[in-house]
């Protein structure tokens, strides 16, 4: 019996040997990550905000982690486009039902970068971080005298009077102008009602600052915008004192860089990757001009 347990703990090694030597060798596993006790797990969203995909799987794999006991968002962020800023604020509001949710903007949380930061419970900022700009925005170049001056042209079969709306080769016509506004005006209505809600403002008081206009992080949260001045340390020690850790230095968890993950193979939720199994979840802008 003695030797069958030696048998066992010896081939429980080599097999856990063998599965740390594939992961470093993948470029998958990190020393530091393999032992994560509870802490405070971090998504970076920097640059413009196209899509939301990858940021949305975190936030659930976040939610889903018991050691993540709460998340800081780190926004860095000029904006980007309506749809994808919207995806990730209900993601964040439906991950801090689960569990706090805090936002640190960086440099620049503007537009966009501030709708994402509303689905957080509590609002980070430097006193100098640019934010605001509360508003929508969308270009339309019109080529018609660059293409004229060099004999393009085109010819359009169409379904309807609108459907080349925005065509490059010649000017917006007085009805394009008028519906593309309706649905701006439609889309900023949209995030003044965001900023209410979330921040407990009449919708009074922010439509006057609702005119696309940056705000430092000081005026910001003299206006109600954002809640708290502080870096990046501060919105940690926030998170960590809204979840009940202890700590004031906890434990700060990444995104995995790639499918595998330790810690998730020794809990029995990668077999499925281990075996080759696994699968990968896979206009208008809110942005800073």
């Amino acid at each position: 019996m003695f030797a069958g347990l030696v048998l066992a703990g010896l081939g429980t090694v080599f097999w856990l040997g063998t599965v740390l030597t594939v992961g470093w060798a993948v470029g998958r596993i990190s020393g530091p990550d393999l032992f994560v006790s509870a802490g405070v797990g971090v998504v970076e969203i920097s640059g413009p905000i196209a899509v939301a995909d990858e940021v949305i799987e975190t936030l659930r794999r976040f939610r889903a982690d018991e050691a993540v006991r709460a998340v800081v968002l780190r926004i860095d962020s000029p904006g980007g486009a309506v749809g994808a800023a919207q995806e990730i604020f209900a993601e964040a509001r439906r991950t801090d039902a689960v569990k706090p949710v805090i936002a640190s903007l960086a440099s620049v949380a503007a537009s966009g970068g501030y709708y994402v930061a509303l689905g957080a419970r509590r609002i980070v900022a430097n006193p100098g971080t640019l934010t605001g700009s509360i508003g929508v925005i969308a270009r339309f170049p019109d080529l018609s005298e660059l293409f004229a001056k060099i004999g393009y042209r085109s010819d359009v079969v169409k379904s309807g009077e609108l459907k080349d709306l925005g065509s490059s080769d010649r000017p917006l016509s007085a009805r394009e102008r008028a519906v593309l506004q309706h649905v701006l005006d439609d889309v900023h209505a949209q995030f003044i009602g965001a900023v209410a809600e979330r921040r407990g403002l009449d919708r009074t008081v922010v439509a006057p600052l609702a005119d696309g206009r940056v705000f430092s992080g000081r005026e910001a949260k003299e206006l109600g915008l954002v809640d708290e001045l502080g870096n990046f340390s501060d919105a940690i020690r926030a998170a960590a004192q809204e979840a009940g850790l202890e700590e004031d230095d906890p434990e700060l968890i990444y995104p995995a860089s790639g499918e595998f993950d330790f810690t998730r193979l020794l809990t029995g939720q990668a077999g499925r990757w281990f075996f080759g199994l696994g699968r990968r979840l896979p206009a208008p802008a809110y942005l800073l001009p």
